[in-house]
C-alpha cells in the first residue's frame, strides 16, 4: 500500500468521524454527542415557584433530567401516548378540581401504559395496589379489574389526591404520599420536624419521586429544546367508542364481542379491565363497554390527525 492510499484512507475516516467542521468544533450542534443539559433556575408545579438554586434540589432535578433526557425510546414513546391519554385523563383532574400538573405523575407511575403491572402489583395507569383500589372505590375481583377502567382509576387517584392535600396542604407533599403512602410522609414530617418536601429524608424512591414528575413535565413541555424532534403522523392518535351498557351475566365475551361486530381481542383491548372471558355480574351492576365506533376506528388516517398539544409538534418537518 503506497504512501497516497494510506493518506486517503485516514482522510476519509477523518471525515466520517467529523462531518462537518462546525460539529468538530462544537459537540453541543452535533446530535450524537453527549452532553450535560442546561438546568432552568427553576420550574412550576401545581402553580408553586421551585428554585433549582438550591444546591441539593438543584443536583436531583439535573440527575431526573438526564434521565429523562437520555432514555430517548421511553421518552419518545411517553409523548407519543400521551396525545391519546391526556385527553381522557385532563377533564377528570379538572372536574375534580386536582391540578393539571398531577398528569405527570401518571406518567411516572405507569408511562401511561394502561397495561403496566409492577413488580409489587400495582395495575394500570395510576398503579393502584388491590386493597388501595377497593377503598377507593374500584372493582377487583377473578372477573373485573377496574384499576384498568383509564376513567374510573383516574377518578379514584383523583379522591386519593384529594384526601392527602386535605391533610398536607403541599402538592408535592401529596405527590410524595401517592408513592410512599400518607402514613409514612405523616410519620417522616413529624420525625423530622419539616414541613416541606424539599426537606425531607426519605428512601431512594420516594425522595426521588417529585423531581422525576418535574423533570418529567420540564422534558415535555421542551421536546425541541432537548432533542426531541416528532410530527403530527408520530402521535398515537384518540380512538373513537362507542358505549354498550351491560347490566347482566355473560357467559362469553368471545361470544359478546362477536354479537358487537368485533373481535374478542379488540373487545379486550377497549376494555382492558375485562378479566378472563366471563361476568357473572348477579348484583345487575352496570358496566359500560367500549367497542369501536366503525370500521375506521382502528385505521390509522393521515390526513385526519389529532394533535393534543401543538407544542410537541416539531414545525420544521
Amino acid at each position: 500500500m503506497n504512501k497516497q492510499t494510506i493518506f486517503s484512507i485516514l482522510l476519509m475516516m477523518m471525515m466520517l468521524a467529523f462531518p462537518s467542521g462546525l460539529q468538530a468544533s462544537n459537540p453541543y450542534t452535533n446530535p450524537s454527542s453527549t452532553y450535560a443539559l442546561a438546568i432552568p433556575k427553576q420550574v412550576t408545579f401545581c402553580q408553586e415557584n421551585i428554585d433549582l438554586r438550591r444546591m441539593d434540589v438543584r443536583e436531583r432535578f439535573d440527575r431526573e433530567l438526564l434521565a429523562m433526557n437520555f432514555m430517548h425510546s421511553a421518552t419518545l414513546q411517553l409523548v407519543k401516548r400521551a396525545n391519546r391519554y391526556f385527553p381522557i385523563i385532563e377533564p377528570i383532574l379538572k372536574a375534580n378540581h386536582i391540578p393539571d400538573d398531577m398528569k405527570y405523575l401518571c406518567c411516572i407511575e405507569s408511562s401511561l401504559n394502561p397495561k403496566s403491572v409492577s413488580g409489587t402489583g400495582a395495575a394500570g395507569l395510576w398503579q393502584f395496589m388491590a386493597t388501595t383500589a377497593k377503598e377507593y372505590g374500584l372493582q377487583v375481583n377473578s372477573e373485573v379489574d377496574e384499576r384498568f377502567h383509564i376513567e374510573k382509576s383516574t377518578v379514584a387517584a383523583c379522591q386519593y389526591l384529594k384526601d392527602a392535600y386535605e391533610i398536607y396542604k403541599d402538592w408535592n407533599l401529596v405527590a410524595a404520599a401517592y408513592n410512599a403512602g400518607k402514613r409514612r410522609i405523616t410519620t417522616s414530617l413529624a420525625e423530622q420536624q419539616v414541613d416541606d418536601y424539599f426537606d425531607l429524608y426519605l428512601n431512594e424512591e420516594t425522595s426521588r419521586y417529585v423531581y422525576r414528575i418535574l423533570a418529567c413535565k420540564w422534558v415535555m413541555e421542551h421536546l425541541q429544546d432537548y432533542g426531541f424532534y416528532l410530527r403530527e403522523s408520530d402521535l398515537y392518535q384518540p380512538i373513537d367508542y362507542r358505549k354498550v351498557v351491560v347490566n347482566k351475566a355473560v357467559a362469553s365475551w368471545v361470544d359478546f364481542a362477536k354479537a358487537q361486530g368485533c373481535t374478542f381481542k379488540q373487545l379486550k383491548e377497549a376494555n382492558l379491565w375485562i378479566k378472563g372471558n366471563v361476568l357473572t355480574n348477579s348484583s345487575g351492576r352496570l358496566y359500560e363497554v367500549k367497542l369501536p365506533a366503525n370500521d375506521k376506528a382502528l385505521q390509522f388516517d393521515e390526513k385526519n390527525l389529532k394533535t393534543h398539544h401543538q407544542a410537541w409538534i416539531y414545525e420544521g418537518k
